[in-house]
């Protein structure tokens, strides 16, 4: 499992296929990758600052990640999540699951992306063309979590 939260911009592809290289005898392998937005609420974005508490955002979520292994049977995860000053575009988050069959990735992948949004130790500051505000997750940001029914 690897877990890396990160002021450096990374290569989603590289990542994905370095992933896939560790672990080839699973049968299946999904992954996500969101990237910083050039509009938001009809605004031109100029930059995303991310904010973490380093040492503690870390073990949170490999504490999770960890438990949602071992309840999915998930053969590896590994999440790489940027903090720092990120431009429009730039990739922000990479999650990667590898298990034996495509519905346990998928799902973990969907787990793991609504864990991050709502429940990690992340604080968003969004600078636009109209100014800068603090983001937090949405109602349905919220509702997607619960939906997905995961104890962990």
């Amino acid at each position: 499992m690897r877990i890396a939260i990160t002021e450096l911009a990374f290569d989603p592809v590289a990542e994905i296929a370095a992933f896939e290289a560790s672990d080839p005898n699973s049968g299946a392998l999904a992954t996500f990758v969101g990237r910083c937005r050039p509009q938001s609420n009809g605004r031109a974005v100029r930059l995303l600052e991310l904010q973490h508490y380093a040492g503690f955002t870390e073990a949170v979520v490999g504490d999770f990640a960890t438990r949602l292994a071992t309840e999915m049977q998930i053969h590896d995860i590994a999440i790489i999540h940027r903090v720092g000053i990120i431009s429009p575009g730039e990739a922000i988050v990479l999650v990667a699951v590898s298990s034996d069959h495509r519905a346990e990735a998928l799902h973990a992948v969907e787990v793991l992306i609504d864990f991050l949004k709502t429940d990690a130790p992340f604080w968003k500051h969004e600078t636009t063309d109209a100014g800068a505000r603090w983001i937090e997750p949405t109602a349905g940001d919220y509702d997607r979590r619960r939906a997905s029914g995961q104890r962990t």
